[in-house]
């Protein structure tokens, strides 16, 4: 595929500009005293001054308007960022003026295979019918007939479909349309997400503002949605930080019994949204329970927080399983095994907080111990139960990145040779730090992860007085009240920062969170508290003005410099040009038959699934070892296998079509060592093409390389495959059928046309 500029036509943008507001602080010093009063979702509480902000309440109206001027902004912001990826979309590949198969092209490798039940539940008869062809399905995988809804997470394309179907808008907005606007929509949550993470961190809504330009500007390392539109990663991971926004609140101090409630389904609700929409979710969540578990250990969090916190976890998961049909893989995960083994190993060991430091670091050290054993030992209990394999190809990518399993797994090695799947690149880090978002952020890191150890160590230190729950409020000292919410969303940022540094394609729920924590450090106090002490010149009033002068100053800074870059790039209009995957599928549409079965590249099988509604034998949806050994022998088209192997192969698995890439048969993009024919030479035991070392185990291979000698038409080719049709980058054979041998020791194989 390539874009070609085009002509573009002038266009204005106007700009809201955020509404100026009162920086309004819970400060960390003060959340843990008494008091009746109730408090805030978004402010602060409505009974008392903090000490630590020294700022008078508000009355009413001034609070009502505040929130109202920081709700107005946040759907603003929202808006913008909308719009803003709508109209790179669109720019990107003048989408509005594409044919309905040049469309579908541009929903790229899985993208198009999950955008392909969209479109066929839209193609069904009836509801039933639709929901009926996806249980039993047995086009996505040739010669097996699969529950889609148990293998895939597509139940938002299921409820797209369904929603498009009801309501009275075909005739004015067509299907893609209202697929991509939701989920650009689920951007403009994102935001607001992100802005009422900030804001219940700082106190002030000014927090939020700074928050949602600052993910704006870093489009490039906060979303990649505009390209990668039915990824799954876009539809969860607004879930995600409304997940978070959920948490924060439920952490904060004073809340009512009727808000915990309120926060605690919230939190369900988000949780399971999350769940239902990414397959990867129960590693993300593992990651969660972590920070959970290392809170608790720290005593930043009461008993029943933290066994709240890990229900709606385990909740949410075993609802998705009901609805995934008792997909085996969530019983299986990690994270149900460490949230099982982290409350037992809690409830056999209540005295982990008891005792001097040294004895209750012991102690925590030992609790931690018997968490991991246990749970490893129920894992591979529940995986030896369930006959459970596959996600074995998610640990053997950890163990081959870390150097701790074998390098020439043909899985593992696929993952760690794309770019996404290595390490944080450093060009990410310039890029943030162009946006002024990175200084902040580390700042506030440093300052807040040494008061992080020293609470700890108070927490670890101080005698035994019964429950957290009964020292609540006890009034124990600035360092022993560090807000729980501030807590989580530190140690939140910390491991998902390390997830990011180690793997480049979730820096995505790193960065959105980075723009809240760097925003909380400039609009909270305690960042400004250390500087100005150090200045010596801490008061309440310039403490206040720093507060609120240095984010109005910054947005400021922001808009003059960035503005009109983005409007520049909003302006650079582009064009979709890929004639000859057009021309492939118009010939598969018109030229075959409708139960065709089709081999070729993962990517390129799920845009003919997309495009032709053909039957496929493999595809990019690779959580199920079945389908991944499968894929490896489709694969062996482009390794050094006779031509009766790879027919024998492609017969075993229904195939009647097969298409070779040019753009794989002699791949340049990947260094030596990662291309796809690398990987298979290597996998199959034979020295790789072109100059450099091998293995000394490594032994030449008897054949060529079958997708550049079936090319030559030699007659051991043209016996077994007919080629039917070829352009500058495809080309399509069929498969002929076999005849019986009529001689005895006949060495061609007869066949019939």
């Amino acid at each position: 595929m390539e874009l070609r500029k085009r002509v573009k036509p002038k266009h204005g943008l106007s700009q809201d500009a955020p509404s100026e507001g009162r920086c309004n602080h819970n400060a960390m010093s003060g959340t843990q005293e008494g008091g009746k009063g109730g408090v805030s979702l978004l402010g602060r509480s409505g009974s008392r001054s903090h000490s630590g902000s020294g700022v008078s309440p508000r009355r009413p109206w001034q609070q009502c308007v505040s929130m109202a001027a920081g709700l107005l902004v946040a759907v603003l912001l929202a808006l913008t960022q909308a719009w803003c990826v709508n109209g790179l979309h669109e720019n990107l590949l003048w989408f509005s003026q594409l044919t309905e198969v040049e469309r579908e092209i541009s929903f790229r490798t899985e993208c198009g295979l999950y955008y392909s039940y969209y479109k066929q539940m839209l193609r069904a008869p009836s509801i039933q019918e639709g929901l009926k062809e996806l249980i039993h399905d047995n086009l996505t995988e040739s010669k097996r007939t699969i529950n889609l809804l148990q293998r895939m997470n597509i139940y938002q394309e299921v409820f797209l479909s369904v929603l498009y179907r009801l309501l009275p808008i075909q005739s004015y907005l067509e299907p893609v349309y209202f697929y991509i606007y939701t989920v650009f929509s689920l951007q403009a949550v994102y935001v607001i997400a992100l802005y009422l993470t900030a804001w219940l961190l700082s106190g002030s809504w000014l927090a939020g503002a700074l928050t949602g330009v600052w993910y704006i500007l870093n489009r490039v390392d906060t979303t990649r949605v505009e390209f990668t539109i039915s990824l799954r990663e876009n539809w969860s991971l607004p879930f995600l930080a409304l997940q978070v926004t959920a948490i924060t609140c439920y952490l904060r101090p004073q809340l009512t019994t009727l808000q915990q409630k309120v926060m605690v389904w919230l939190m369900y609700v988000t949780t399971f949204c999350f769940c239902l929409t990414w397959q990867f979710n129960q590693f993300i969540l593992l990651v969660q329970a972590l920070v959970i578990y290392t809170l608790d250990c720290g005593d930043f969090l009461t008993t029943t927080q933290v066994t709240t916190l890990y229900l709606v976890q385990v909740s949410s998961l075993l609802s998705v399983w009901f609805l995934q049909f008792c997909n085996s893989m969530i019983l299986g995960s990690l994270v149900l095994s460490f949230i099982v083994a982290a409350l037992f190993i809690r409830h056999c060991q209540p005295g982990v907080k008891t005792g001097s430091l040294v004895v209750r670091l012991g102690k925590v050290l030992l609790h931690s111990a018997l968490v991991l054993l246990l749970t490893v030992t129920i894992n591979y209990l529940a995986k030896k139960a369930l006959q459970l394999r596959s996600d074995e190809h998610i640990f053997k990518f950890t163990k081959s990145k870390f150097a701790l399993g074998p390098t020439r797994d043909f899985d593992a090695s696929l993952y760690l040779c794309e770019e996404a799947f290595g390490l944080l690149p450093l060009d990410t880090l310039e890029r943030l730090a162009g946006t002024l978002l990175l200084y902040p952020y580390v700042l506030t890191l440093l300052l807040l992860c040494g008061m992080l150890v020293a609470a700890a160590l108070h927490n670890l230190s101080r005698p035994s007085r019964g429950s957290t729950e009964e020292r609540k409020g006890a009034g124990e000292g600035q360092v022993a009240a560090f807000r729980p919410d501030v807590v989580y969303n530190l140690l939140h940022t910390l491991f998902y920062g390390l997830l990011a540094f180690s793997t480049m394609r979730m820096k995505y729920i790193w960065t959105g969170h980075m723009c809240a924590v760097a925003a909380y450090g400039v609009c909270g106090t305690e960042l400004w508290t250390v500087l100005l002490s150090a200045l010596r010149c801490n008061t309440k009033l310039l403490l206040r003005l720093v507060r609120y002068v240095v984010p109005v100053v910054m947005i400021g800074f922001l808009y003059y410099k960035f503005w009109p870059k983005l409007m520049e790039e909003l302006s650079e209009l582009r064009e979709f040009y890929d004639p000859d995957t057009v021309e492939l599928m118009t010939w598969i549409s018109t030229k075959t038959p409708k139960q065709a079965v089709f081999a070729g590249s993962m990517q390129l099988l799920a845009g003919i699934k997309l495009c032709t509604g053909r039957v496929l034998t493999n595809h990019p949806h690779y959580e199920d070892k079945d389908l991944r050994e499968r894929t490896r022998q489709v694969y062996q088209v482009y390794a050094r296998r006779s031509p009766e192997e790879v027919y024998d192969i492609l017969k075993a698995i229904g195939a009647d079509y097969v298409v070779l890439e040019n753009s794989i048969c002699y791949e340049r993009r990947h260094r030596r060592g990662c291309r796809l024919r690398d990987l298979l030479d290597l996998a199959n035991g034979h020295i790789m093409d072109g100059p450099g070392e091998n293995d000394p185990d490594l032994v030449p291979a008897t054949h060529p390389r079958f997708c550049d000698a079936i090319k030559t038409d030699a007659a051991a080719y043209n016996a077994l495959f007919t080629r039917t049709f070829q352009n500058k980058t495809f080309h399509v054979y069929r498969l002929k059928k076999k005849r019986k041998k009529n001689t005895k020791g006949s060495s061609e194989p007869s066949v019939t046309q």
